[in-house]
């Protein structure tokens, strides 16, 4: 009656069951309250009560139990949210209580169905008492609870779970935590799950209380302080939506990562770890065949440009385990090449590793690279990727995007390398800022050198990679700590995402995939918004977005589009057999126009004062950019790459 739980919460039928779960209680009250106001006048001796009042209180009970339902109901009294009852809910029951004692003395006046006078005065008296004590009772639970539970808390940090599933790998967590000598303080007070059949049953002595749509309610009902999700083998979709809705309680959350773990009957808390944004983002796992990566890399000198930068260095984690004789690494940035050679060279430390200090703008250095090691495979990440910096910069982006890729292209041209995989962006298409234009001109001239050499040079494009150097994650992350607010540039913006392993697993794979001169597509989903990302953020830190912390909109920086796009209109798409790899159709351009353009460029960059970014509109027609006089018309932000992508291929 003070704290009901029903299990099932279901709008509709709960707060009817409620309401007559309220009107049989206040009928034996009711009841109650003359039976013992008549014992009472009589020195609470039933023999000395006359046999007329006895009648007289059986005769008119079912009326005055009715009148009492109808004034009841008038007073709102089966209707009102008593958690947050006040003073005028309180005059409202007193109201009801007296309006019902002057119904009863005047019908069983008119009735002749009189009792004592003090019984009429005892009983509304009684009544009241009962009906303020029941009613606000919700109040005190509440207050009570709370002091119970900060009692609790402050004696032993007790911690309330939560678990997310109730099949084999909750039943396994379950045992463990209550097993467990070290999780004494903590106690699993409910579970969800959507089996209808098991809503209502137990396991483990823990009650399944409802599905997914109960889990807020839940967490607030049972003071739930941990929510652990344990369904590893639902589907993506599935795993999305019940995770956006445990982000929403404030809640710490923890997941069992994937189905293999329960086939080892690994379901155990040391396998548990925080859900991250990744698991928000609603992305089928990526899947590919291992032996095709490693059929072309095993036993090759492989060269990583930009090697220790996020793709670059995740680049080298994962060509470790494939065994190639030799990997090198080159990188301008000589503390990141230090960060990563202290963590591959522990754990793989029987890899041949070469880690090299140098620019891809130094021919010579280049070229002593290769001449050295030789190798046989390059992965060209260097590059300058920071849109807004690059606007203001646009001749350093020329200088190390297509220069820099210029020159490591010739050098495997001329050692004869066997594969060029050049990093590209989403941002090549249709660019609205320098740092996507260089790009595009980096697969120009990939397509051109793949005609005139033996090496298999192609692109592989693909979008945002999650907490990747300077990606709004980390900045996100940042603005969250020091308590916001979080800035959006504007609140429709949406990017393609990936994450960085299965952005660089693609890559690898589109590698094996190569016959040279192909652009590789990388399928990076659905587009997300920027502000749900943020968003989300902010629920997993803890915070409730827009009120604990703000979300500021800053206006589109130059050159930012508000949607990117994977492909241009004049591209189609062919599949590979990945399903998440697709080759855009090589655009033909005139390759002796392109060498012309790429002397002029050269000569305009190393002037600060040209105008370089019209050298570059000579060379991609589709860029655009603010002063941009040209005819030449374009989709600006337009999604291409949605409305042309086959739906299953």
């Amino acid at each position: 009656m003070f704290g009901f739980k029903s299990g099932l919460y279901k709008n509709g039928s709960h707060e009817k069951f409620k309401i007559l779960l309220w009107m049989l209680l206040d009928t034996v009250f009711l009841n109650a309250s003359v039976l013992f106001s008549l014992a009472l006048r009589y020195d609470i001796n039933l023999s000395y009560i006359p046999q007329k009042y006895i009648w007289n209180y059986l005769t008119y009970m079912p009326f005055f139990t009715v009148t009492a339902f109808v004034l009841f109901g008038a007073f709102r009294l089966y209707r009102n949210l008593w958690r947050f009852a006040s003073i005028k809910e309180a005059l409202f029951v007193l109201a009801a209580c007296v309006s019902l004692s002057i119904t009863h003395i005047a019908g069983s006046s008119f009735s002749g169905l009189t009792l004592p006078r003090s019984v009429y005065i005892t009983s509304c008296l009684l009544l009241a008492t009962y009906v303020l004590f029941s009613r606000f009772s919700f109040r005190l639970s509440d207050v009570v609870k709370t002091i119970l539970k900060n009692m609790r808390k402050k004696k032993d940090d007790c911690k309330n779970i939560m678990i997310i599933g109730a099949g084999e790998a909750g039943n396994m967590l379950i045992r463990e935590i209550k097993n467990s000598v070290n999780l004494r303080s903590s106690r699993i007070v409910c579970v969800i799950d959507d089996d209808e059949q098991k809503i209502g049953q137990y396991i483990q002595g823990v009650r399944i209380v409802g599905n997914r749509d109960c889990i807020k309610k839940a967490a607030e009902e049972y003071d739930v302080d941990q929510i652990i999700y344990a369904i590893p083998s639902a589907s993506v979709k599935d795993k999305k939506t019940i995770l956006d809705r445990c982000s929403q309680t404030g809640c710490e959350l923890r997941i069992l990562p994937g189905v293999y773990q329960l086939i080892n009957g690994q379901a155990k808390l040391g396998n548990l770890r925080n859900v991250e944004i990744e698991d928000l983002l609603g992305r089928e796992p990526v899947c590919f065949a291992l032996y095709e990566v490693a059929d072309y890399i095993k036993g090759k000198t492989v060269l990583i440009t930009g090697g220790g930068g996020s793709i670059g260095s995740e680049l080298c984690r994962q060509i470790a385990g494939y065994g190639p004789s030799c990997l090198v690494l080159l990188d301008v940035c000589e503390n990141s090449l230090y960060d990563l050679q202290q963590e591959v060279k522990q754990t793989y430390p029987n890899q041949n590793f070469v880690f090299l200090v140098g620019s891809v703008r130094d021919n010579d250095r280049i070229n002593a690279v290769f001449e050295r090691y030789r190798p046989e495979i390059v992965f060209h990440a260097a590059a300058h990727k920071h849109v807004p910096l690059m606007e203001d910069s646009p001749n350093e982006a020329v200088k190390n995007n297509v220069f820099g890729t210029l020159t490591a292209v010739k050098a495997a041209a001329r050692w004869k390398a066997e594969k060029f995989v050049l990093i590209s962006t989403d941002k090549a298409v249709n660019p609205t800022n320098i740092m996507g234009a260089t790009k595009r001109i980096c697969e120009m001239i990939i397509q051109a050198y793949n005609k005139k050499a033996g090496t298999d040079f192609v692109a592989v494009r693909f979008g945002n990679v999650l907490n990747s150097n300077g990606s709004v994650i980390p900045l996100f992350k940042k603005q969250i700590e020091s308590g916001g607010p979080v800035t959006v540039t504007h609140p429709e913006i949406t990017r393609y995402f990936m994450t960085i392993p299965e952005a660089v697993s693609l890559v690898l794979q589109a590698g094996a995939f190569a016959q040279g001169g192909e652009i590789f597509i990388l399928d990076m989903g659905e587009p997300v918004r920027i502000k749900d990302l943020a968003e989300k953020l902010i629920y997993l830190s803890g915070y409730t977005p827009h009120d604990q912390i703000k979300i500021v909109y800053t206006g589109l920086r130059p050159g930012e589009k508000l949607h990117e796009e994977l492909l241009m209109a004049e591209e189609g798409l062919q599949a590979t057999e990945n399903r998440l790899i697709h080759i855009g159709k090589p655009i033909q351009f005139d390759e002796n126009q392109l060498f012309s353009a790429l002397e002029r460029l050269s000569k305009a960059m190393t002037d600060e004062r040209a105008d370089i970014r019209g050298i570059v509109k000579s060379i991609v027609p589709t860029y655009s950019f603010k002063g941009d006089t040209s005819s030449a018309k374009r989709r600006v932000g337009e999604n291409v790459y949605a409305s042309t992508y086959p739906v299953n291929v």
